[in-house]
């Protein structure tokens, strides 16, 4: 979901990585659309385990705009710094008339501005936070039109043994951990729309009106403040306006970019996840929400889980997501994925006895506290602990906002119900 404008404009993104040669597969329009990375890997030298990733995006296929662009985009920054044990992974998905610029723009920015921040290594999180907002400053002062346009980013930043996923907007990170027999699905961000309790009483304090198209078009009582959840109401879900305009029709709380939307509570705050890595978290997955709009987490890391190569999951997987947007609309979205395994981490270099278990809060809210980065580790029930007491936020009210314990994934709405409507597309 992103606004009723729609993501505008068939030229693939220039992913901030140096690309091979790239074996291509068509779509049904006979535009080349598949772009695939091989695979690759990085030692992490301070615990001595590997990471092994490989990505993919394929451009949406859209009958009435044949020639329009791939707003995804994606950025794999290795050895961060020069640091051998930070890496970055990003995912971003433009939005608007000009969300192949703000894509790009926020791809090729926001890593130099978290590689600069002063704080990285000391506080990742403030660094993340800090980085987020000077992207966004910068993409306002640029050339590029955001007026209108925008873009979500999930990313995920590897320190050492811990890493940290700071997202904006409805794409997705999720990691998977082996229980037993079983390997299961846990979120790492929170799709941030106004679906979230939480989201809808922020933007609403900031002046937007929250409404479904149906809504606003006058076929559904506006005064009903209510529409479920994603899975039943996925095909008209509330959206941001002005007060007194049809416009921005934004279906997420927060993205880079979107000026006019920032004015009524669309911010580029960043919600922040941190989790110490242990032996059983297999690998992690990044992606767009072109492959979260059928698939849910728990059966995008079951097919991960069926390949040994992340390349032959990242084509499963686009494949698949791929084959249920036609099933359920006559387009399909951009479809960007990030796999990363995780190799030879082992018991006696995780430091299993205290962990960060994930903890996804306000920014703000972490301020003042201990980093959660260092020799000192915070535990998950410490930071709630904090939290409660010093700022009143009910935790709550996010319904992933905060996991003390490693648990299945929240299940993402259905193919049956979840469906866009067309005529308000990305």
């Amino acid at each position: 979901m992103g606004c009723v404008h729609g993501k505008c404009c068939g030229r693939h993104p220039k992913p901030s990585i140096e690309d091979p040669a790239e074996p291509r597969m068509a779509d049904p329009s006979g535009k080349h659309a598949l772009t695939e990375r091989s695979i690759e890997w990085v030692r992490v030298p301070s615990h001595n385990f590997r990471l092994e990733y490989s990505v993919l995006t394929q451009r949406g296929y859209y009958p009435d705009s044949p020639d329009k662009e791939n707003q995804d985009s994606f950025c794999i920054r290795t050895n961060l710094r020069g640091d051998p044990s930070i890496h970055f992974f990003g995912v971003f998905d433009g939005h608007g008339q000009f969300g192949t610029q703000c894509s790009n723009f926020v791809r090729d920015r926001l890593v130099e501005a978290l590689s600069e921040e002063p704080s990285l290594l000391d506080d990742p999180i403030k660094a993340y936070n800090s980085a987020f907002l000077r992207t966004n400053q910068e993409l306002h002062d640029s050339e590029v039109d955001d007026t209108m346009s925008g873009t979500t980013a999930i990313t995920v930043l590897v320190v050492e043994d811990k890493i940290f996923v700071a997202n904006v907007g409805d794409s997705r990170a999720v990691i998977a951990v082996q229980v037993g027999e079983d390997v299961l699905a846990e979120d790492l961000s929170c799709d941030q729309t106004p679906f979230r309790r939480d989201e809808y009483e922020r933007v609403k304090a900031c002046g937007a009106r929250v409404l479904s198209v149906d809504q606003v078009e006058g076929l559904k009582d506006p005064d009903v403040q209510s529409w479920g959840d994603e899975e039943s109401q996925g095909n008209d879900p509330p959206r941001l306006w002005v007060q007194n305009g049809m416009y921005p029709g934004t279906a997420f709380t927060r993205s880079i970019g979107d000026s006019i939307a920032e004015k009524i509570g669309v911010v580029s705050h960043p919600e922040v996840s941190v989790v110490h890595l242990k032996p059983d978290h297999l690998f992690f997955v990044v992606a767009s929400d072109g492959v979260f709009e059928f698939l849910s987490s728990q059966a995008v890391v079951d097919m991960v889980a069926d390949y040994s190569d992340p390349r032959d999951a990242c084509a499963a997987i686009t494949g698949e997501s791929y084959k249920l947007w036609l099933e359920n609309e006559n387009r399909t979205d951009d479809i960007t994925i990030i796999i990363v395994h995780i190799k030879d981490l082992s018991h006696a270099d995780a430091h299993s006895a205290e962990v960060v278990n994930r903890v996804n809060v306000r920014p703000t809210i972490l301020k003042g506290l201990k980093s959660s980065f260092g020799s000192s580790i915070t535990s998950g029930s410490e930071i709630f602990r904090s939290l409660r007491s010093s700022d009143g936020y009910d935790l709550h009210s996010c319904p992933c906002s905060i996991s003390m314990n490693w648990s299945p994934a929240i299940v993402a709405p259905s193919p049956t119900h979840h469906q866009v409507l067309q005529s308000v597309s990305k």
